[in-house]
């Protein structure tokens, strides 16, 4: 809780970090400034690209108090405007599962050598970063919590895989090891109301900690005020129910 008689600052700027297989790539690393120690968070950006929203996002995890990394996991495919980077990525058949979480882990490694991290760490991501925030509270072990915000293809048909994505994410449900919190809209089409009953159905089979929230009047990428898709009162309560998340998990 903040109140205005409280010492308020932050280091926010381009770093680099070891990802998949020791390669180099930029991050963006926002965290407050003081003793602490806190806790951390990992971003994961979605499938147009590592855009401004994303850093703005990793600031505001860092103004309630996370020490927030954002990695590149587009590094390897060159500079340049995010969504031109982005369009190349998709035209190319996207990036693999392996390396995207090689990148996150190292992200997860770069947060948990610094010396005023609390001990724990958490994932975020949305649209295929929430796919892959599941993904890898299933498949990298150290992460205390996670968020999925309209994860698409968590639930995927055999059509769907490639050899980039081979396996479904909701395959590896009985493998996630931390608290899961999933914020999707009823109006969204990736995925759909469908395939969400499917995810929580498998959640709650496999006796996983798990809260899905479900908006009306919401589609996909409800949470980006920059587009048309922005709802601002699902926003506002999503983030809400993030902070809350993270506090009984993180804190």
């Amino acid at each position: 809780m903040y109140t205005t008689d409280m010492y308020e600052g932050m280091l926010a700027e381009t770093t680099s970090i070891r990802g998949h297989n020791g390669d180099a790539i930029n991050a963006y690393i926002a965290k407050p400034l003081g003793a602490g120690p806190f806790p951390g968070m990992v971003l994961i950006h979605h499938a147009p690209g590592w855009d401004e929203w994303y850093r703005e996002a990793a600031r505001r995890y860092a103004h309630h108090g996370y020490m927030t990394i954002s990695p590149n996991l587009y590094h390897r495919d060159g500079d340049g405007e995010p969504y031109e980077v982005g369009a190349r990525v998709r035209a190319a058949g996207g990036i693999s599962d392996a390396q995207a979480l090689g990148d996150l882990e190292g992200a997860m490694q770069y947060l948990r050598a610094l010396p005023n991290l609390n001990g724990k760490v958490g994932i975020f991501g949305t649209c295929s970063g929430g796919r892959l925030s599941f993904l890898s509270a299933c498949r990298i072990k150290g992460f205390d919590a996670a968020i999925e915000c309209w994860g698409g293809r968590v639930v995927a048909s055999a059509d769907d895989l490639t050899d980039k994505q081979p396996v479904a994410p909701i395959d590896f449900t009985n493998d996630l090891s931390c608290p899961l919190l999933g914020l999707f809209g009823n109006d969204d089409q990736a995925p759909t109301p469908e395939q969400v009953n499917q995810h929580e159905e498998k959640l709650k089979a496999a006796g996983k900690n798990y809260d899905f929230h479900r908006y009306d009047g919401a589609g996909h990428g409800f949470f980006y005020y920059h587009t048309p898709n922005y709802r601002q009162e699902q926003a506002v309560d999503g983030w809400s129910k993030i902070f809350t998340f993270l506090e009984d998990h993180l804190s």
